[in-house]
This record gives C-alpha cells, sequence and structure tokens, in this order.
C-alpha cells in the first residue's frame, strides 16, 4: 500500500501540468461547494453571507497561489535568476495590477469600508457585495439623482482607484437621509410668508418618524463627532442668474420614504404658492 502511495507521488510530481490542473479542479470543488452551503436556498444573500463568500473566495485564491508555488518553486528560481530585466520589465508594465493590490491593502488598512456599505467612489454610487485583491464589485444605487434605489447594474471597480478617488461611505444613508428638494418659481415674488405654513406641513407629514429621526441623528453626530444640520426641516431661499428664485428644503426622514415625502412637499408648496399668487410654481 504504502509503496503504491509512494509511485501515485513520485508520477504527481514527475507530471507537475497534470498535477496543477488536477489541484485546481479539488480546490474548485472545494470552493463550490463550501459556497453553496453558505448560500443555501435564500432568495436574497445577507450582508454576513456575502462577507463569508467574500472571505472564502479570498481565502481559496491565496491558498492556491501558495500551493502552486511551492510546487513549482524550483522552477520559478531557475527562470527568476535567468530573466531578471524581464523581470523589471514586467514590473513596469503590469504597473496597474501592483496598483490594485497596492489599493486592496489600503483599503484593509484604513477600513474605509466593509461589505454591506454604501460607499461612493468618483461618481459610482453602490452597495459593496463583493471585494478581493484585484476589484471590488458594487451594486448601483441611484444616489445622485436622490432616488436611493438599486439601478440593477453592477459596477466592478479596479483596487487602482482608490488612489485616484476618495471613498465616501454614505452607510448611514442605508436607513436615514438627508434629503435635498430644489423647487423653481420663475417670477420674483416674496415666498417667506409661506415658509411656516409649509414647515408645519412638512412636520405633519414627518409626525410618525420624528422621535426615532431625533435619535438616529443624534447616534450619526456621536459617530461623526461633528454637528450635524438637525432632524428638523430647513429652508432656504437663493436667485438665479435669470432672476428666478430656488426654494431648497432639506429633511431628515427614512430612506425608503424620501420620494414619497418629496412629492408631497412639492404638492404642499405649489399648492400654497398657488393660492397666494395666482400662479403655478415650476419644479
Amino acid at each position: 500500500m504504502a509503496d503504491n502511495i509512494a509511485l501515485v507521488i513520485d508520477f504527481l510530481f514527475e507530471h507537475k501540468l497534470f498535477f496543477t490542473a488536477l489541484i485546481i479542479v479539488i480546490i474548485s470543488l472545494i470552493k463550490h461547494v463550501i459556497i453553496t452551503a453558505i448560500r443555501g436556498d435564500v432568495a436574497f444573500l445577507s450582508d454576513v453571507q456575502r462577507k463569508w463568500m467574500s472571505r472564502t473566495k479570498n481565502g481559496v485564491f491565496v491558498l492556491t497561489i501558495l500551493i502552486l508555488f511551492l510546487l513549482w518553486q524550483t522552477e520559478v528560481s531557475k527562470f527568476a535568476l535567468s530573466v531578471t530585466a524581464i523581470a523589471i520589465a514586467l514590473v513596469i508594465a503590469s504597473k496597474e495590477i501592483i496598483l490594485c493590490f497596492t489599493g486592496s491593502i489600503q483599503r484593509a488598512s484604513s477600513r474605509s469600508f466593509v461589505i454591506g456599505d454604501w460607499i461612493e467612489v468618483g461618481n459610482i454610487y453602490g452597495q459593496v457585495i463583493e471585494h478581493n485583491l484585484m476589484a471590488t464589485v458594487i451594486q448601483e444605487i441611484d444616489l445622485e439623482n436622490g432616488q436611493y434605489h438599486f439601478t440593477g447594474k453592477t459596477a466592478t471597480l479596479p483596487n487602482s482607484m482608490f488612489f485616484t478617488y476618495a471613498v465616501k461611505n454614505h452607510n448611514f444613508l442605508k436607513r436615514y437621509v438627508y434629503h435635498h428638494i430644489t423647487i423653481t418659481v420663475a417670477k420674483f415674488d416674496n415666498l417667506y410668508p409661506l415658509f411656516p405654513a409649509l414647515i408645519e406641513q412638512i412636520d405633519h407629514h414627518c409626525e410618525d418618524f420624528i422621535e426615532v429621526a431625533k435619535r438616529y441623528n443624534g447616534v450619526i453626530e456621536k459617530h461623526a463627532g461633528v454637528d450635524l444640520p438637525g432632524s428638523e426641516p430647513h429652508i432656504h431661499v437663493t436667485s438665479g442668474a435669470t432672476g428666478e428664485q430656488n426654494v431648497h428644503i432639506m429633511i431628515f426622514c427614512p430612506t425608503e420614504r424620501a420620494i414619497e415625502l418629496d412629492a408631497l412637499i412639492r404638492q404642499d408648496f405649489m399648492q400654497a404658492y398657488h393660492q397666494r399668487f395666482g400662479t403655478k410654481a415650476h419644479a
């Protein structure tokens, strides 16, 4: 029995290409079994499941590289000694790959985000669903237009982007958000008498969650260590280049209700404006 095992081992080491393919197949099967067990039969993955799936993929990748390096280290050493000049050229040519590796290290050391966080990189917004040594995968969210819903698009960001663009973590927006509403009024009328009643209407729309909003706002302030605007509505007016007035309204509300409240507040303002000035605001 021992002789047969020794013969098999000798055969595998003599035929390293076959042995390498066998190792990759076995490790891939093990990874597939583990990923399937983690996923289960649920329709939607939780953040915990995504984290363990990402850890499994990264761990299997590192383990595969380590095993293959140990298997081929003699050949690699001989090759490296004979092609030093080529290796230097390869390093220069593979600058982007090196930046991706170092970007992954930078992300891990700074702890700028984890799986499940909402982030902004450049002009791309989304929820992190996977990250590895080369890239970060996000599900795109329409934050730029203030919609707060998934677009259905998946973006793969090379980790080298973390050296070019600032990474903004919007994780607290998953629950509550500072939602901004801008309404443009073409005529230059005195709008300030409309605001007290409008604030009362906004308070009425928000009365079912205002206490929770105040507590959550306090938690964010404590975590960030800064004085945030607060949970009460804010209204201010600016003038445009051609004489129009822009009414800016900011509310602190649950993210999933931002669009609904946006529509209600616009409707309240337009009705109040029409009643006072006998015309219609353009938003």
